[in-house]
């Protein structure tokens, strides 16, 4: 004689402030459960009666998410299922539960993170259309860093130059520099011999001739330079300080740049006597 699988009990069904069901007492004093009446399915699982009808696996079945999805809403409390088997675990699902996951999944494709949709999730429609306009501004915000880092990407793939030019704000410093007049960019070299040093130029562009260099001098005059906007490069290992400074220049032209003020070239060395050449040009953007 076969064995009759043992009765098993229901759930106390509670939906607490997270989401579970539950009641309060009747007359009587005594509780009373909100809990479905469970009956046995072909399978011979309970499932209940008069109230959620789906599983965690059906409703990810239903709704295209993972198990594992729901179950991680679940504990960051954010879709609780209806009811919890006592005995077995199960998670039990109904049609309100199918409706907010449905909204949470929608709120995400609109760009909203799940602390954000669970900070909303009972909030006045002005308040979710205010959260949807952020939302708006941020990805704008978003999409026009992307399309700038495109352009530099393709700009650098366009050109044989080593160098990788970025803008930058710098503070305020003073230098004390001596004025040299120098026929072609070939004498500058001799003009800073050892690190640590300063060279500062008014040029516009590629120099055609002679040209004014400053080099700093403790004895020098004072030159004062504002907080200001500058392209910045550091110069690679085998690329001449000249050639670096041209391509500088061309990159300017290219991004609709023009300088706006004295050039540096800042030659700096650390303390295991490494060298290297930091050239900054202040710059104002084209208009027309």
């Amino acid at each position: 004689m076969a064995r009759r699988r043992p009765h098993r009990q229901p759930w106390s069904a509670k939906r607490s402030a997270a989401g579970h069901r539950s009641a309060g007492p009747d007359r009587s004093g005594e509780p009373v459960s909100w809990a479905p009446t469970l009956e046995p399915c072909r399978s011979g699982k309970v499932k209940p009666r008069g109230g959620p009808v789906w599983r965690i696996g059906e409703l990810a079945r239903m709704s295209g998410v993972s198990e594992r999805t729901l179950r991680h809403y679940d504990k960051v409390g954010l879709l609780r299922p209806a009811a919890v088997d006592a005995t077995t675990g199960y998670r039990w699902y109904g049609v309100p539960e199918l409706t907010r996951l449905e909204h949470i999944r929608g709120l995400q494709r609109l760009g909203l993170s799940l602390r954000r949709i669970a900070e909303l999730s009972d909030a006045p429609d002005a308040q979710l259309r205010q959260a949807l306009a952020e939302t708006v501004t941020a990805l704008r915000r978003d999409i026009a860093t992307m399309v700038e880092t495109v352009a530099a990407v393709e700009d650098r793939l366009a050109t044989d130059s080593p160098l990788l030019p970025r803008r930058a704000r710098v503070a305020p410093r003073q230098l004390r520099l001596r004025r040299v007049e120098v026929a072609d960019a070939v004498e500058v070299a001799a003009l800073c011999t050892a690190a640590p040093a300063t060279l500062v130029t008014w040029l516009s562009g590629a120099p055609a001739g002679a040209f004014t260099v400053a080099v700093t001098d403790v004895r020098g005059t004072t030159l004062t330079l504002p907080a200001r906007t500058v392209v910045r490069a550091v110069v690679p290992p085998g690329c001449g300080v000249a050639r670096a400074g041209l391509d500088l220049f061309d990159w300017l032209c290219r991004h609709r740049l023009s300088p706006a003020g004295p050039t540096t070239e800042d030659h700096v060395v650390d303390g295991d006597g490494m060298n290297a050449i930091v050239l900054e040009i202040p710059v104002r953007r084209l208009t027309g």
